[in-house]
């Protein structure tokens, strides 16, 4: 038995959830979020709790199961709290500027990278090495932020690149570390 997909979602206050068959849209404060559901997954509505039901116990129903449900819980907690990825940037002369809703950054290239922001992806930049990915969708603020590291990946024998602020380096040695 799925722990995670038997669990029941809770909606909070001020989040309205309106299921239309395989279609699930969540409006909250933040926006507006909508997914289409797998058709072996079904959803139940009972007063402010969602419950995800699976036709059978096939593996791929299995696997659905508990996706499918915690797909639907980050859509509700991201409407009324947004999701946020912090990057640093480290290296010399390497920084990041933002330009309108777009950033600037300078990596090391022989011209600066512009990367354009996606549809409900907000950043802000508080310092010239720290980029904060903002949004209410969880997948599309990760899925931006790996973009942005893939610009200038952190680099093991001198630290220099782009990396997530909880990520942790393994420095190497170089040809003299013998």
């Amino acid at each position: 038995m799925s722990r995670i997909g038997n669990k029941p979602i809770t909606v909070p206050d001020g989040v309205e959830v309106k299921i239309d068959g395989k279609h699930i849209t969540v409006k909250g404060p933040k926006g507006t979020l909508e997914r289409e559901i797998h058709n072996n997954i079904s959803l139940e509505m009972e007063g402010n709790t969602i419950k995800v039901i699976r036709m059978n116990d096939e593996p791929l129903n299995r696997s659905l199961h508990g996706l499918t449900r915690t797909l639907i819980s980050n859509m509700i907690v991201g409407v009324v709290n947004e999701y946020s990825k912090e990057l640093q940037i480290n290296g010399v002369g390497y920084r990041v500027q933002k330009q309108g809703n777009n950033l600037n950054m300078s990596l090391g290239y022989s011209h600066p990278v512009i990367f354009e922001a996606p549809a409900g992806i907000t950043f802000d930049v508080p310092n010239p090495n720290t980029i904060i990915v903002k949004g209410i969708d969880k997948e599309l603020v990760g899925q931006t932020a790996a973009e942005i590291r893939t610009k200038r990946p952190p680099e093991v024998y001198r630290g220099k690149g782009i990396k997530y602020a909880d990520e942790v380096i393994r420095r190497k040695e170089g040809k003299t570390g013998k």
